[in-house]
């Protein structure tokens, strides 16, 4: 495996100082920092360095296909180091980003419908082990008999018990929505 300054150069990057330091940062953790987390580790070893300089050494190796931005966190970016194919999968109650594997069918470089994959990012969302296991051991029972669970619980099986029209469904509707409006002699999308 080629060190850090080889796989910079592989990349068209110069490996300056600061690349190489934001970039064994993200290597050595798998918690999907942020910018602002980053920058504080990085400034452990180098007290100086800027916040723009960390943001502009960021945009430099995503750009260049050395880390992923990943955007499962609606508020903020997060960085991974694995660029392989993965998910991530971001707890709503403690929003801890985790890296999940999940089976695709598709692979890098399918083509599906004539289109070619060169990316598949998927971010699924919900409720971690670890705050499912809080919850558990803060259900209590009610004075009569049943059992009461934290607020968290309730809002997640209220949204899984929400009705949903599968994908394949919703697209068939639509085209039969701009089959109808065509002969009716209503304008289609596609026209």
């Amino acid at each position: 495996m080629p060190d850090r300054s080889d796989k910079l150069r592989e990349l068209g990057l110069t490996p300056t100082i600061q690349r190489l330091a934001v970039l064994e940062s993200l290597e050595k953790t798998n918690k999907h920092p942020t910018a602002d987390q980053i920058l504080h580790v990085v400034r452990k070893k180098f007290p100086t360095l800027s916040r723009a300089t960390v943001y502009n050494t960021l945009e430099a190796l995503t750009k260049a296909g050395a880390i992923l931005r990943i955007t499962v966190d609606p508020s903020v970016a997060r960085y991974d180091a694995d660029i392989g194919p993965h998910a991530h999968f971001r707890c709503r109650v403690c929003s801890t980003v985790y890296d999940i594997d999940v089976e695709d069918e598709n692979t890098l470089g399918d083509c599906v419908d004539g289109h070619q994959i060169e990316a598949v990012r998927t971010y699924a969302y919900g409720i971690c082990s670890s705050c499912l296991a809080k919850d558990a051991s803060t259900t209590t029972a009610s004075p009569n008999g049943s059992q009461s669970s934290h607020p968290s619980s309730r809002k997640a099986k209220a949204f899984l018990d929400e009705p949903t029209t599968p994908r394949k469904e919703k697209s068939s509707q639509r085209t039969s929505q701009s089959d109808s409006q065509s002969e009716k002699g209503g304008e289609s999308p596609n026209a």
